[in-house]
């Protein structure tokens, strides 16, 4: 048996993930329902539900010990979960038939490969375990090593690689057999900048071709990267949304930074509409939350206008990812503070 045939191309989903999966979707390659995890007292997955649709990128992120790694291994069927229900591809992980595990490419966050092999045996015995032919595992072998830069390295001993280099051998593996769906855990850890635009643009060409990724990651950046971003933390799902949906939830609204040239009284904006929320940044310099700046900011100067100011300057501002990151899970974290202070106050 050759290499599986390619979904056909779709374009990408501006909203690829939704909450909602209790239904059956057709278009669903991933449904996780109410699945949860425990290890004896500790739950490390909470309730988490979502729909990843084909051909789109689910980017998981969280802090360390989030529960991004747990579950992506529920959807491999390398554990099963505790409650709820997770089907991939149609089916249960933990019964996959042959040809639909041969249709999923699986990285790892630990280095699972043969010390012994070179990094092109390794690569080469991966894709032979798929029933590729000879001359299609060459051709793939050289593709993907290359694709990794790991072409020159390819006689080297896998144990002897470097731990970046021993990452990205094993995103080779998962490519070798052009999967339709792939879990990748971390694939950039340990990856030189460069080479990280690289493979994301592979993983973008992956997801234009149809295949539907899902990608755990510690780069927070990365989210931008994403058609639909999984921010997990404690085990639980605290958000689901494209990246720019979230950077709103997270802020309130679109941010706008106006500079005037004097001194601006801002009580003759308060009665627009569109404005959540106004900031003082100096006498004369605001930060202005809005619905949506790219039809706010010409309301917002034609009212300073009106009222008597000069604006100098004008920009959206658009938040670091980081910054994101950090106001969403502190966010969660607060409120369970008051979850489990209600709890302790009702006993």
């Amino acid at each position: 048996m050759d290499t599986p045939p390619a979904a056909a191309p779709v374009e990408p989903a501006a909203a690829a993930t939704t909450t909602a999966a209790a239904d059956p979707d057709p278009d669903a390659a991933v449904v996780i329902n109410g699945a949860t995890k425990r290890f004896g007292d500790d739950l490390a997955v909470d309730g988490i539900s979502l729909t990843v649709r084909t051909g789109t990128i689910l980017g998981i992120i969280g802090p360390s010990g989030s529960g991004k790694t747990t579950t992506i291994r529920l959807l491999t069927g390398a554990l099963a979960p505790t409650e709820g229900e997770v089907r991939v591809l149609g089916e249960d992980p933990r019964t996959f038939h042959r040809r639909t595990r041969e249709r999923i490419g699986y990285m790892p966050q630990q280095f699972t490969l043969y010390p012994d092999l070179t990094a092109r045996e390794n690569v080469d015995f991966v894709a032979s375990l798929f029933g590729m032919l000879w001359r299609t595992r060459h051709r793939r072998t050289r593709e993907v090593l290359q694709l990794v830069d790991l072409w020159e390295a390819r006689g080297r001993r896998a144990g002897r690689l470097s731990g970046g280099m021993q990452r990205r051998l094993e995103l080779a593996s998962a490519l070798v057999h052009d999967p339709e769906l792939l879990f990748l855990d971390e694939p950039t850890a340990g990856i030189d900048p460069i080479l990280r635009v690289k493979v994301w643009e592979e993983l973008h060409r992956l997801r234009n071709d149809g295949r539907t990724l899902l990608v755990t990651t510690q780069y927070v950046n990365e989210a931008e990267s994403c058609d639909t971003v999984a921010l997990i933390s404690g085990g639980r799902l605290i958000s689901l949304a494209p990246p720019e949906n979230l950077r709103r939830e997270a802020m309130g609204g679109d941010i706008v930074e106006i500079k005037t040239a004097d001194a601006f009284d801002t009580a003759g904006l308060t009665n627009l509409p569109m404005i959540r929320r106004i900031d003082r940044r100096g006498p004369n310099e605001l930060r202005v939350t809005v619905d949506d700046a790219s039809t706010a900011m010409p309301d917002v100067v034609e009212a300073i206008t009106r009222n008597g100011g000069e604006v100098v300057a004008v920009n959206e501002a658009r938040p670091s990812f980081d910054e994101v990151f950090a106001i969403l899970v502190e966010r969660d974290r607060s409120a369970r503070r008051v979850e489990s202070d209600e709890s302790n106050e009702a006993a």
